[in-house]
């Protein structure tokens, strides 16, 4: 995400000869779900840092322009994640103009350039040309130019992450709002006023989603800032839409489905009710479908009394809510818990509402609020909302532990239990994978091979994931199966080579013959992945004075041998990746450890650390970090290495990391 403007800048900017001075800041957002969310803080961080630096027309940026200002910009660039998938590109303007002025077509240096394109030309307002004003202006462009920009007002599955409610609100908002198209760019703009108040228009914005029609209650609960005057409705809906987004961009970054009902009891209590409770359906372990079994369970109970949780739990407990599946997500009238609040709650309103996603159950959301017969329907209205984005924000937690628990078992399989030990030999050993959550492409093994052997390996598949996963869980199998058959160093990666390219040549027949059988329906990114891997693969024989090494390289970065002097230098030669050629023709060094002498072994990930433009091996950057480590035993050479891979970046590694120090006792 870029960095807001310093003071210098945007002072400069400010205070510049232009006839329309304002203050500008800009980023670039990834074309995912997660840009909505990220728009949304870069602009109240912006302009709260702007408010705080006293730029010229923060004066009149009030509560109420940022909570137009969250809508407005969450609006536009979903749509451009939407309906272009590509990088965004986000630009904040404050306009401070003090006379009239002509108001500049955003996305354009020519103000006589920048025209509406006819695709819009019946949704947006009259042509740019309004009286000057203060205003803060969005700026939002993809590079897919050639697409029409949404504004219907059809209704949208809730099951996707977060989609909007069309260019209607935008509208609404906005003194003025138009579409600039430039060569592979195209940019969709608002004008929102720091000064004028919209017209009641924007009472219809939320008509869609349960608007908040009636009532001042709603009002007063959600407002940015507390009102005391009867306002517009459209104030009203702003508030609903401003704690919708928000809510979203909490709930949508949280993993785990207990943070995600605890978080939820916080924002509806006591803003929209006195207490809420939070039932979630267990899945059944083992179930790939992920069905439900064993009733629900009580994962959250929310009060604005903390001394009323426990009794309140308790209650609830003995009687689950059972929502008929006709409900949906609506309301559900329930029994009220009178015995667990007090004298002071003797009658109230409950509500219970369905979590659904994807089409599953997931539990029920159950809200009460105590000296009233009734939710008012604003209320009911906006809790059946919330109630989709915390299903939501569920069953994308749920699928991110199934993901978890998948990796987890898969990487303890594709990786060894524990390492040999070795006689006259002492080893470390250092693995981070750069993806919690995934497999990695990094793996090693250090196992008895018979007669008096170790073997040792350090691998790096080409890619991440499921892919990676594959070609480790052939290599390592075979590297062990090879080995204990008696075959040298050179022969094992001959013929894991070939494994590698038959396994390759296997797939894409397979992928050739289901894209006939498909029609050619088949997509690119479905094909047969290159399985390449570099290997550094070696064997351990103890014998009188020392350790006899015997070691290759394929494609792999090359040991270092560290003798107690301090002297380093390479003990392999380069040569090419396993899974390319088919008559690579491996051959071996071999060389001695004698007592004190170590050697290093290590991934890209420790070599190929960055800093900038540089890396971590440039000018033999590893061998003169080794050298520091003469004297220090295994544990520490490899602690020590790792220490200075980490503190060489600003930044935590982006690759994985692995590396194996032997060292002769």
């Amino acid at each position: 995400m870029g960095a807001i403007p310093t003071q210098r800048e945007s002072a400069s900017r400010a205070a510049g000869a232009s006839a329309r001075p304002h203050t500008v800041a800009r980023t670039s957002l990834p074309g995912n779900s997660l840009a909505p969310g990220a728009a949304r803080r870069f602009v109240r961080t912006t302009l709260a840092e702007w408010s705080e630096l006293a730029l010229p027309g923060t004066e009149l940026v009030t509560d109420r322009l940022v909570g137009d200002a969250m809508v407005v910009v969450s609006e536009l660039v979903t749509n451009a994640v939407v309906h272009a998938g590509t990088d965004v590109e986000l630009l904040c303007r404050l306009d401070n103009c003090t006379e009239d002025c002509s108001v500049a077509v955003p996305g354009s240096t020519d103000t006589a350039q920048g025209t509406a394109g006819k695709a819009a030309e019946g949704a947006r307002k009259a042509a740019p040309e309004a009286p000057g004003g203060s205003a803060f202006v969005i700026e939002v462009s993809d590079h897919h130019p050639e697409r029409v920009v949404r504004d219907d007002g059809a209704a949208r599955p809730y099951d996707a992450v977060e989609y909007g409610r069309g260019l209607r609100l935008v509208s609404a908002l906005s003194e003025a709002w138009g579409i600039t198209y430039r060569t592979g760019v195209k940019t969709v703009w608002a004008r929102l006023p720091a000064e004028a108040i919209p017209t009641a228009e924007a009472a219809e914005a939320y008509e869609g989603e349960h608007a908040l029609r009636r009532g001042r209650r709603a009002a007063e609960i959600l407002a940015p800032a507390p009102r005391h005057t009867v306002q517009d409705q459209d104030w009203l809906n702003r508030g609903a839409l401003s704690f919708l987004a928000e809510a979203s961009d909490l709930l949508g970054g949280q993993l785990d489905e207990d943070l995600v009902a605890a978080l939820t009891g916080q924002l509806l209590v006591p803003r929209l009710a006195d207490w809420c409770a939070v039932w979630l359906e267990d899945e059944a372990p083992g179930r790939s479908d992920g069905g439900l079994v064993g009733g629900p369970r009580l994962a959250r109970v929310w009060h604005g009394s903390e001394n009323r949780m426990e009794e309140l739990r308790r209650f609830l407990e003995k009687d689950p809510p059972e929502l008929p599946e006709s409900a949906r997500s609506g309301p559900v009238p329930m029994p009220w818990p009178a015995e667990a609040l007090g004298a002071k709650a003797e009658r109230g309103s409950a509500l219970a509402f369905r979590l659904i996603a994807g089409g599953r159950p997931l539990g029920a959301l159950v809200i009460g609020r105590a000296g009233q017969d009734h939710f008012p329907d604003e209320i009911t209205g906006l809790v059946e909302d919330l109630s989709r984005r915390v299903a939501l924000a569920i069953g994308a937690a749920r699928q991110y532990a199934r993901q978890a628990t998948i990796s987890r078992v898969l990487q303890r399989g594709l990786l060894p239990g524990a390492v040999a030990e070795i006689p006259g030999v002492r080893s470390a050993l250092v693995y981070e994978p750069c993806d919690k959550g995934g497999p990695s492409g990094d793996f090693y093994d250090l196992f008895p091979a018979g007669d008096g052997r170790w073997c040792f390996a350090l691998g790096d598949v080409q890619g991440k994931g499921p892919e990676a996963a594959v070609v480790i869980g052939l290599a390592r199998p075979w590297l062990r199966l090879l080995a204990r058959e008696g075959y040298a160093v050179p022969d094992v990666l001959d013929r894991l080579n070939q494994l590698l390219l038959d396994d390759a040549t296997e797939t894409a027949d397979a992928a050739a013959r289901a894209l006939v059988a498909d029609g050619g329906r088949v997509l690119a990114d479905e094909g047969p992945q290159n399985r390449f891997l570099s290997l550094l693969y070696g064997e351990l024989v103890p014998v009188e004075g020392g350790v006899r090494c015997t070691v290759a390289s394929a494609g792999h970065p090359l040991p270092l041998l560290l003798k107690p002097s301090g002297e380093v230098r390479e003990v392999a030669q380069p040569q090419t990746l396993l899974g390319v050629f088919e008559d690579a023709g491996y051959h071996c060094g071999t060389f001695e450890l004698r007592p004190g002498d170590s050697v290093l072994c290590v991934t890209d990930g420790v070599t190929e650390r960055r800093n900038g433009h540089r890396q971590f091996d440039d000018e033999d950057g590893l061998a003169a970090a080794l050298t520091g480590c003469a004297g220090l035993d295994a544990e520490l050479i490899a602690e020590r290495i790792r220490h200075l891979v980490h503190q060489f970046g600003g930044k935590p590694p982006e690759d994985d990391l692995a590396l194996l120090v032997l060292q002769a006792e």
